[in-house]
């Protein structure tokens, strides 16, 4: 059994008077631990198809399976757990709190699940240090580099230990150099087990994955093992 079902995922928005489809039946199977990278041009449904991989957002018509849980059809209360329980995010922009340390910054989503102080406390630490931070657990957002807000985002990802890591234009916001080191990071962490999804426009970010998922149109126009 696969880790992730995608059968015939359509996505449509009324926009106006106009019905615009964002995704146009997607299949797609992937296996616990892949490393996938989605690319495609502005407008292919490569932020629609993230949002619903994510459940963020339910399909207009189609089926989603994730770790054996049908969650297309999901209510939102039940959507809300699996992001929680089951999806680890990692955004361009970081999406860190200002007044918070990296330590806090990481027990949220751990606050969230109703888990004690000392296990938040010990397991945030535990995410730091697998992405190399253990010296800085007490500094906020505006005492770190980029290439290390990025890293407390992966690590507040990995936190709840997710079925599948989706990371948005992971090296939008870094230099070249930083960029390079957080590739090496998720190389890592694929090496360590965890399943990735990485949305990129960039080709050498997406060499990084075992397979290249090409959108366009709303449709997987190519799969391209690396």
């Amino acid at each position: 059994m696969s880790l992730i079902e995608v059968e015939q995922l359509k996505k449509s928005y009324e926009m106006g008077s106009e019905r615009v489809h964002a995704l146009r039946g997607v299949d797609l199977q992937v296996e616990k631990g892949e490393y996938v990278a989605i690319m495609g041009p502005s407008g292919s449904g490569k932020s629609t198809f993230l949002n619903l991989l994510g459940c963020l957002d339910t399909p207009t018509s189609g089926r989603y399976v994730l770790n054996d849980r049908d969650v297309s059809t999901m209510a939102e209360d039940d959507l809300a757990q699996v992001r929680n329980e089951e999806i680890g995010f990692v955004f361009q922009t970081f999406n860190l709190l200002a007044r918070a340390t990296a330590l806090q910054n990481v027990e949220l989503p751990l606050v969230y699940a109703g888990v004690g102080a000392d296990e938040r406390r010990s397991r945030a630490e535990t995410a730091l240090e697998k992405v190399d931070l253990s010296d800085r657990v007490t500094h906020r957002p505006n005492e770190l580099s980029g290439g290390q807000r990025q890293r407390v985002a992966i690590a507040r990802a990995l936190v709840n230990n997710p079925s599948i890591l989706l990371a948005d234009e992971p090296t939008g916001n870094l230099d070249s150099v930083t960029g390079a080191e957080l590739l090496g990071l998720l190389d890592s962490l694929h090496e360590k087990g965890h399943t990735l999804f990485v949305v990129t426009h960039e080709r050498d970010v997406a060499k990084h994955a075992q397979s290249i998922v090409q959108l366009r149109d709303g449709q997987i126009e190519t799969i391209e093992r690396v």
